[in-house]
């Protein structure tokens, strides 16, 4: 399993044991029911006090610390996190854990850099912070592209997870039964946004997130019990159940076992994820959901706990699920592994068939349909808010916009924004979405977090430098992983694998088994020699990013009265930065 599949496993076909009988139907339906009307609740209560482009965009700034750490953590912990960390561990064993640690350190760079001074320097959107020091019309304009971009690319690749773990579950198969679960989902995550605005997002954000920790403190807690607590005997077993004995429990499963490339890989995977998340769109605007930039700080250290928790739970699923279902098995089931986490519920409920076994599968498939709910949601509120303040308000309409008219304007926009995304995800359903994942956090890293970065803490930066980097930031890791192994030269890239001929799969290494499951082959060609050979582009694209923003900023020309005024807006920016005096 590369790491793009882990990123994806939300929207991989992964879930390929998660078939119900028929006779438990009724009780995974009902689950599925019960969860969907216990949203739409949430949805329709919080639209009350949903009043206004504040109400909408960020409630009002009205949640506290601890609520804002709940929906962070939410928004955070995918199902990538739950099913595909969980998978990586079980087959790869140490080096999969590796994941957990990137994931959870990426949460310090937000809260040292990011998180308070963006809150005390912006008000709805990331173009707020830039447009407060440099030439509003450009940022904003720069800074929307790539909100919409990165949203995009999350929104089609969650939906399409979304249709493939109902599908699996209840056992529908078919492209109509696919397109209407994207359909479904498609609808849900409007009818949350337009209806609820932030504060109802942010409501199911908290839900699912406890759900979520539910579910995996209670199987952490069903593993540790079978082994009387005891985290040595626990590990020792899934050692000798992987079939690679104490090598299992050390470094080299995954990463260094065959080239040099691969240890790049993993280097340009953590720089991606440790700078790309203080930079993702949908974890940028909750910062805006508290009233004061302490708040904000405070906001990310709950999530640093919350987050921390459930990767260490993720270490005992994934060595679970080695020792109690088999490395082997699990591998049978899914060469990626992703169906480990479920195939684990099932063991601890009773196994395959018996009702125990059916409930704790329903249980742990509806997290993972409610994490995508809660994931799309807040990634339409996002792009959505990022449209109607940053493009139509500010630069379409000069700020001469009524609030009614961007209110209405952006929930217009979700609407447009959601049905795009359905399109999209009806087009894809068949494909292999992998790239889309990794381009979220790698774009975000490449384009947005230099231009942050450098408004705040440099004083010589300018619009030009700033427009430099978001965009060469964004063709880069879009290019990149358009040349990379993703795309050419192995079986991660777009093409369905049941359209390719008996000799195309023979010469690409596709199996019978993999073309009925959906595993699919290269975008181009999976016998051409992929021309970058990494698969994250972000050891390439984030320094691309930077180096534009300083050579745009340096061989940018200003005016006097430009540089005059560029520096005057540097020093009122610091102070409110720093101090929060000013702070909307």
């Amino acid at each position: 399993m590369n790491h793009h599949d882990l990123l994806l496993a939300a929207a991989e076909p992964a879930l390929h044991s998660m078939k119900a009988p028929a006779s438990n139907k009724a009780l995974t339906v009902g689950i599925f029911a019960v969860l969907v009307l216990a949203t739409l609740g949430i949805t329709f209560w919080a639209r009350r006090s949903a009043k206004g482009t504040g109400g909408f965009y960020t409630a009002s700034g009205e949640f506290s610390a601890l609520q804002n750490g709940i929906a962070l953590s939410g928004d955070y912990l995918s199902a990538a996190s739950f099913l595909g960390i969980a998978g990586i561990i079980a087959l790869s064993g140490y080096d999969g854990f590796l994941y957990s640690i990137g994931f959870l350190v990426a949460w310090l760079v937000a809260l040292l850099l990011v998180a308070e001074m963006l809150r005390n320097t912006g008000r709805f959107t990331m173009a707020d912070v830039l447009a407060a020091r440099l030439r509003s019309g450009p940022m904003r304009t720069a800074a929307g592209v790539s909100t919409i971009v990165v949203s995009i690319f999350y929104l089609v690749a969650q939906m399409v997870g979304a249709s493939t773990i109902v599908g699996q579950l209840l056992d529908v198969q078919g492209t109509g039964a696919q397109i209407w679960t994207i359909v479904g989902v498609g609808v849900l995550m409007i009818v949350y946004v337009v209806v609820g605005g932030m504060k109802g997002t942010t409501w199911v954000q908290i839900v699912k997130a406890g759900l979520l920790i539910a579910g995996t403190l209670t199987m952490t807690v069903w593993v540790l019990a079978k082994y009387g607590f005891n985290l040595s005997h626990l590990l020792g077993d899934a050692a000798a159940q992987s079939g690679k004995k104490d090598a299992f429990l050390q470094p080299g499963q995954k990463y260094g076992a065959t080239d040099g490339w691969s240890k790049l890989d993993l280097i340009s995977l953590g720089v991606a994820l440790v700078l790309g998340t203080a930079a993702l769109p949908q974890v940028l605007v909750r910062f805006y959901t508290v009233p004061t930039g302490r708040d904000a700080r405070k906001s990310v250290n709950w999530a640093i706990g919350i987050i921390g928790v459930f990767y260490l739970m993720t270490l005992v699923l994934g060595f679970g699920a080695a020792a109690i279902v088999h490395t082997a098995v699990i591998k049978e089931k899914d060469p990626s592994g992703n169906t480990a986490a479920t195939m684990l519920a099932e063991h601890l409920g009773g196994g395959a068939g018996s009702t125990g076994g059916s409930m704790m599968l329903a249980f742990i498939a509806a997290v993972a349909f409610a994490t995508i709910l809660a994931v799309v949601a807040g990634l339409t509120l996002t792009s959505s808010s990022s449209f109607a303040h940053d493009l139509y308000a500010n630069v379409i309409k000069k700020g001469r916009a009524a609030e009614k008219q961007e209110l209405f304007t952006a929930k217009i926009a979700a609407i447009v924004i959601g049905a795009v995304a359905i399109v999209l995800s009806i087009l894809a359903r068949e494909q292999n979405v992998a790239f889309l994942v990794a381009l979220a956090f790698a774009i975000a890293a490449s384009a947005n977090l230099p231009a942050i970065l450098f408004t705040l803490f440099w004083k010589r930066f300018t619009t030009f430098g700033a427009k430099c980097g978001i965009y060469a930031g964004l063709i880069a890791s879009v290019g990149l992983v358009l040349l990379s192994p993703i795309c050419w030269g192995g079986a991660t890239g777009t093409v369905h694998a049941s359209k390719l001929t008996a000799k195309q799969a023979a010469d690409c290494g596709v199996s019978e088994k993999s073309k009925e499951v959906g595993n699919a082959t290269a975008l181009f060609s999976c016998t051409v020699k992929a021309p970058v050979p990494l698969q994250n582009p972000g050891l390439i694209s984030i320094p691309v990013g930077f180096a534009a923003a300083v050579v745009g900023t340096l061989i940018g020309g200003r005016r006097r009265d430009e540089e005059q005024r560029d520096a005057e807006n540097f020093e009122a920016l610091e102070v409110r930065a720093l101090t929060g005096i000013g702070a909307v």
